[in-house]
């Protein structure tokens, strides 16, 4: 959908982000244009990127908490949200030669670059091709390495599946009125995992239907699979500026009272902790300036669920970069 259209829709539905941005896009190749929020603030500039399926508007009520002192943006990748769905161009090198392009368009020097999950790949990649372009970057649950991934290993996949299924057991869907209502899928979250994203994105992911529903995804499946099909094994070589890194390292406690139940959880939680150790010791391998934070029982949406601890650990950080 053409991004002009796709925000008349949402113009139509009657309803209003809240979330003090501007929006504008910028366009990265001829015809393909990325979505950009701008918060404002003073100082620094911090660029927020998003996890994979989720958009820039994922961060429409942290950035705000950070414009007291630092200028902050948001880019919605390719194929997501209001941003273009090209054919091509989901390999990790152009996804990185993406938000390249929005800082040149928008005169963005030296910024502080935060990157949610799968975002720390591209950031990765522009960090390293690019090392004066930046001042500092910053991992939200964003070192797992696709290439050296835990789902992608049999054996991790096996003890997973050992696990109590208390622990397997997904929540149960949401009843039809929720399942059709923005407002009450994002309550159906809230109930079932504590924490939900602003509306503002689960109307940047799903399509509003002409009576203000909620409908199908926008992105597809052809471009998860892109996605993921284009991503490359973390090389942290020739990164020289200070990292800060966020990791919610999974510790699945057990009130489980039989001895293979309890055998099993601990099986697991040895197992991750393997995948955990190994990406930690890769990043501190190429480079040497890394500040890690453990953020246990917070989950992988960091940042959502523990946003008061994010931003403790955040601001010192951002405050402390060399000016």
């Amino acid at each position: 959908m053409n991004p002009l259209t796709y925000l008349a829709v949402l113009a139509v539905a009657g309803w209003h982000d809240p979330s003090p941005h501007r929006v504008r896009f910028v366009e990265v190749e001829p015809g393909i244009r990325l979505e950009v929020l701008d918060w404002g603030g003073p100082g620094r500039a911090v660029v927020l990127l998003a996890g994979a399926g989720n958009t820039a508007h994922v961060f429409d009520d942290f950035a705000p908490k950070l414009t007291d002192h630092w200028h902050v943006y948001g880019i919605t990748r390719r194929g997501f949200g209001a941003s273009s769905q090209p054919d091509a161009g989901y390999d990790d090198q152009r996804l990185a030669d993406d938000v390249l392009r929005v800082l040149d368009s928008l005169g963005i020097e030296a910024p502080v670059l935060v990157g949610h999950s799968m975002a720390g790949g591209e950031m990765t990649t522009l960090a390293r091709q690019h090392p004066n372009r930046i001042s500092g970057l910053v991992f939200l649950d964003a070192l797992g390495d696709p290439r050296d991934w835990s789902g992608s290993d049999p054996a991790y996949m096996a003890l997973a599946r050992a696990l109590p299924a208390s622990m397997r057991t997904p929540p149960p869907p949401p009843s039809g009125a929720e399942a059709k209502s923005f407002a009450g899928f994002r309550e159906w979250e809230l109930r079932n995992q504590k924490f939900a994203p602003p509306e503002a994105e689960l109307r940047n992911q799903y399509r509003t239907n002409p009576d203000g529903t909620k409908g199908e995804r926008i992105s597809t499946q052809r471009i998860w699979r892109a996605i993921g099909l284009g991503q490359v094994k973390r090389d942290y070589s020739g990164i020289h500026v200070p990292v800060l890194a966020l990791y919610p390292f999974i510790r699945l406690g057990s009130t489980a009272e039989k001895p293979e139940e309890r055998a099993a959880i601990a099986a697991y939680n040895a197992a991750t902790a393997v995948y955990v150790d190994r990406w930690n010791a890769n990043l501190l391998s190429q480079t040497s300036d890394v500040h890690f934070v453990d953020m246990p029982d917070c989950g992988h949406y960091v940042f959502l669920a523990c946003e008061a601890r994010v931003l403790n650990a955040l601001r010192p950080f951002l405050e402390g970069l060399p000016q």
